[in-house]
């Protein structure tokens, strides 16, 4: 077994001034120390999500006891198995509360995943967060089935991209939306049935009581909407808040329509909740990433020490798809 210091230093990304979400810099820290249960990662590539930009903001913080460096994914090879049955250089994916944007990684047994066959370091760190998000809010809580018909809002984002393939697999009919024609072309191709340019259409009359699951990125500023599209019954799963926090809920439509509304996020989960999603979304995901009737959407790499810029990137607009950091 590959042992190492503890308290020996590593490369990872700080941010030097809270106020500034950009002043994402390259600087020396402690390597992690090693919890009961954990393995330490080499990192290779790390995956690049709108909560990272929300944490640099100081709207995300890490959970209690969590790394406070940036990054909720990344791909990499085991040099230390601590008090686990891992072998050490093994190459794999890993689910994080925080702690990314570095060099080295300590993760929880259950939340590592394997590296998808015919995938590299890159492609494996942009799929984990998003296919793990995807796959236990459209499947293991709302339950799509074929079907049914699910609204994806932000089609051609990371997670957008992602779940249209997805919920094709599932057997259901998928309407998104998006802020180009060019985007909504992207969707067009992944499979999406229904396509919706929010600069254009009114998604709400569109839709109307036609969508038996959303799922919403936007949070406050679709809430009437969103309520206006659900059929019957309908299940919406909100996993963002780009649109704001707070909306005036009418009770009235809640009830007539016997509508189930549903917050989660991912990274605050319990160690045993994300081992039991991380295991569920290989059991069934990993398969189609390997077959490639799900693909990975990596939209391009960046250097490590080039995070400030890859945070701009994202927050432009511009990314159709995942970006990735490269260690």
């Amino acid at each position: 077994m590959i042992g190492f210091k503890y308290g020996s230093g590593m490369k990872a990304i700080i941010q030097t001034n809270l106020e500034d979400p950009h002043s994402l810099e390259l600087g020396d820290v402690d390597k992690p120390q090693l919890n009961d249960g954990e393995v330490l990662v080499k990192v290779a590539a790390a995956g690049i999500n709108r909560a990272d930009l929300l944490q640099a903001r100081g709207h995300y913080p890490p959970p209690p006891g969590a790394s406070e460096i940036i990054g909720l994914e990344v791909a990499g090879e085991v040099v230390d198995a601590g008090d686990t049955d891992i072998k050490v250089g093994s190459k794999v994916g890993a689910l994080l509360a925080g702690g990314g944007y570095a060099e080295y990684v300590a993760v929880p047994k259950g939340q590592l995943l394997p590296i998808p066959t015919g995938y590299s370091f890159a492609e494996a760190a942009s799929v984990i967060e998003v296919a793990c998000t995807v796959w236990s809010n459209i499947a293991m809580e709302a339950g799509l089935s074929q079907g049914q018909t699910i609204l994806i809002h932000g089609g051609a984002g990371g997670i957008g991209t992602f779940a249209i393939q997805v919920a094709k697999k599932l057997g259901a009919t998928v309407a998104v939306t998006a802020g180009s024609d060019e985007k909504l072309e992207t969707c067009k191709e992944l499979g999406a049935d229904i396509l919706i340019n929010y600069n254009e259409q009114d998604f709400a009359e569109e839709l109307k009581n036609q969508c038996d699951v959303i799922l919403d990125i936007m949070g406050a500023k679709y809430l009437k909407k969103n309520l206006i599209a659900l059929a019957k019954g309908g299940h919406m799963v909100t996993i963002g808040m780009q649109g704001g926090t707070k909306a005036e809920l009418n009770m009235a439509i809640l009830l007539n329509k016997r509508l189930t509304l549903q917050g989660t996020t991912l990274r605050s989960r319990s160690v045993e909740d994300k081992a039991a999603i991380v295991a569920d979304t290989v059991e069934h995901v990993w398969p189609w990433l390997e077959d490639g009737s799900v693909k990975h959407h990596l939209h391009r790499t960046f250097a490590l020490g080039d995070a400030a810029k890859a945070h701009k990137a994202l927050d432009s607009g511009e990314v159709t798809g995942k970006l990735v950091l490269e260690v």
